[in-house]
């Protein structure tokens, strides 16, 4: 996002519109702090400014910079997914689309968040620890694709230094690793540079019974009571 100089009259109504506060007052003019700039278009959608002087470069259009707009813009479709701003259909369709069977546990990942965001760097930190624990790390998912083929856990150089509002890591591991994961991993969120929402994808047991609650509460881990529960009709069974 930029600010066509010509034409702003540094009015400043564009200015608290900004989820991670980039755009800037510098003495009598206003500009956009393009690194940390996370491409969302907020400020362009809410209509704010009446000189018309805020606009897309083309820059932002061309990766890797496109990969902002896509994983924070929710109106922007992922170029290899069906699904729209982070591109990810997580865990509430998972009776339908089964990405966690009987047995596995899915460990969610929320990086970032309106006013901090995340950079792809900070992300980086735990898909090498989990590449190298041998966890699944989800491919139906934009990140994934982000990754660097050598399966170190790296993303591609050209993509490690952007910046998002938020990103999903998804992966899950067997039942009996639970501990194991979560011992190895939750203590790597304490040193990010970013917000962390941690979710733990199981399924029901007979009779609606949860299991994994006595294994966390065992492990000085609590669940929220606003924890999400879903039946899994996310998306249709067939085309139409």
């Amino acid at each position: 996002m930029r600010i066509d100089k010509d034409k702003c009259v540094v009015c400043k109504a564009c200015v608290p519109y900004c989820p991670v506060s980039c755009i800037m007052i510098n003495g009598s003019a206003v500009s956009v702090n393009e690194d940390e700039c996370v491409e969302c278009g907020v400020c362009l959608r809410a209509g704010v400014c009446k000189a018309d002087a805020l606009f897309f470069p083309k820059e932002s259009f061309e990766y890797p910079r496109a990969i902002r707009m896509q994983f924070s813009d929710p109106g922007v479709q992922h170029p290899n997914f069906k699904s729209w701003g982070r591109g990810t259909e997580e865990a509430k369709t998972n009776d339908v689309t089964g990405k966690f069977g009987v047995g596995e546990y899915g460990l969610l990942l929320e990086f970032g968040r309106p006013g901090i965001g995340t950079r792809l760097s900070e992300i980086e930190k735990v898909t090498k620890v989990v590449r190298s624990m041998h966890y699944e790390i989800i491919e139906d998912n934009p990140l994934y694709g982000l990754l660097d083929e050598d399966m170190s856990g790296k993303f591609k150089p050209e993509y490690v230094n952007e910046k998002i509002l938020s990103g999903i890591l998804e992966f899950k591991f067997e039942e009996n690793e639970l501990e194991e994961a979560l011992k190895t991993i939750l203590p790597l969120l304490d040193d990010l540079d970013t917000v962390v929402s941690v979710g733990l994808v199981t399924r029901f047991g007979e009779g609606a019974a949860l299991p994994v609650a006595d294994k966390l509460k065992s492990l000085g881990l609590d669940i929220r009571p606003n924890a999400k529960i879903n039946v899994g009709l996310g998306r249709p069974l067939i085309e139409r």
